[in-house]
């Protein structure tokens, strides 16, 4: 008798809840789970608005108008922050039961009601802003509540975050702000106290293990590597098990520093990082902008190469400098992911060097590991890592990426 795709056991398997994809974070599950089931009971007991505020009263669940959800990169903010906005929408017996209809518009990015940003760009502008504030103030269409989730809260200036003070502060009664970052000190003190703290952990890896063959089809021995490898940062271990060419460039990648001999090695090796991160972020971005320029040609009124008259010329420019913006932003994070896996290498490095009883990351480079703890002492371990998280901030500060590469592939060389 023949399998269906779905009684195979590596096959993905369909959500029984919107908690599914929330691994590793029981607390957080209890807690979002609970100001649910106490949001549906003050809507269900009363047909005016002030069931809305009634929510906010009572014990340490309740429900709250602001949510600020932080936690370390890969542990799955945004993933908890919309499965919470499911429970609020859904429909189904219990808060977030994952197949009603409510449920499954969240999940999939289509509720009215639902206005998430989810910036691909260096920072959010004020106009996006503004835009979100106006969005606070309309009625629910069709759902319980309106939820506005912001999931790169750490990418506003702050005068474009003292925009939004007055609506976290005082929002419509059924509106519901959730703001994402990684850490609570990203967003003003002011934002802050307005909001209830949601703490995410790094998830354990053979959680996020059984998230990719889950939810992935990953292979079980593959799925287990690459969240070990990635340190439980999901997205990451998505990428090891999912795309068959990244184990190789992550090998290249850890394997570089190791092997440079002088400051034109360093700067050669920090120009191929570059350039293998921009084609990298142009694949990912190429297919999309040719389908926007194209449907905005056409909502234009203009066909293949037609002349674009000089009254329309703005808005095909406008989304020319949006995905150059976005272009840029996917370079910056595939750079970023290249320094956290640098920063695993040297944790490894400086684990072995100082006897300590941890697992290594990297199992498939113990050679080259020892090899780096035997010839370097821990305080250039350490010196290392310190390099490596200079980088990151600078090319989160919007600096020129091969400059800041280049610095720091020349501390990264191994010294006479």
């Amino acid at each position: 008798m023949s399998r269906t795709p779905a009684d195979q056991p590596d096959a993905p398997q369909p959500p029984s809840s919107v908690w599914d994809d929330v691994v590793g974070q029981e607390s957080v599950v209890a807690a979002f789970d609970a100001a649910a089931r106490a949001a549906r009971s003050a809507v269900e007991s009363t047909t005016g608005p002030e069931g809305a505020d009634r929510a906010d009263e009572g014990d340490d669940s309740a429900m709250t108008h602001a949510w600020l959800v932080t936690g370390p990169p890969g542990s799955g903010r945004s993933v908890a922050a919309r499965a919470f906005a499911a429970a609020l929408q859904c429909t189904g017996r219990t808060p977030g039961c994952g197949r009603c209809k409510p449920c499954r518009d969240v999940m999939s990015g289509t509720h009215p009601d639902v206005v998430r940003l989810a910036t691909e760009k260096l920072l959010i502008t004020m106009e996006e802003v503004k835009g979100l504030i106006g969005e606070a103030q309309r009625r629910p269409w069709t759902g319980r509540w309106r939820v506005i989730l912001v999931e790169d809260a750490d990418r506003m200036a702050e005068r474009t975050t003292n925009v939004l003070l007055k609506s976290i502060e005082e929002p419509p009664p059924r509106t519901v702000w959730i703001l994402c970052t990684p850490s609570a000190d990203d967003v003003l003190p002011t934002i802050r106290s307005r909001c209830r703290l949601i703490t995410l952990r790094i998830p354990p890896a053979d959680a996020v293990a059984e998230l990719l063959v889950r939810r992935d089809g990953a292979d079980p021995s593959l799925a287990a590597r690459a969240a070990r490898a990635s340190q439980s940062h999901i997205g990451l271990a998505r990428h090891l098990a999912t795309d068959p060419g990244a184990w190789e460039r992550r090998r290249r990648l850890l394997l570089a520093p190791v092997s440079l001999r002088s400051v034109g090695d360093a700067v050669l090796a920090a120009a191929e990082l570059v350039d293998a991160a921009e084609a990298e972020a142009e694949e990912a971005t190429a297919e999309r902008d040719a389908k926007e320029r194209t449907s905005l040609l056409r909502a234009l009124g203009l066909e293949g190469d037609a002349r674009i008259p000089p009254a329309l010329r703005a808005q095909v420019r406008q989304l020319e400098e949006d995905q150059k913006r976005r272009a840029r932003r996917a370079r910056t994070d595939v750079l970023d992911r290249a320094m956290i896996d640098l920063l695993s290498f040297y944790r490894d490095v400086l684990t072995t060097q100082m006897c300590g009883d941890v697992e290594r990351v990297n199992i498939d480079l113990v050679e080259a590991v020892d090899h780096a703890a035997a010839s370097t002492g821990p305080e250039q371990s350490l010196a290392r890592i310190a390099a490596i998280e200079e980088c990151r901030t600078r090319l989160r500060s919007n600096a020129a990426p091969l400059l800041a590469v280049e610095a720091l592939m020349v501390r990264l060389r191994p010294q006479a």
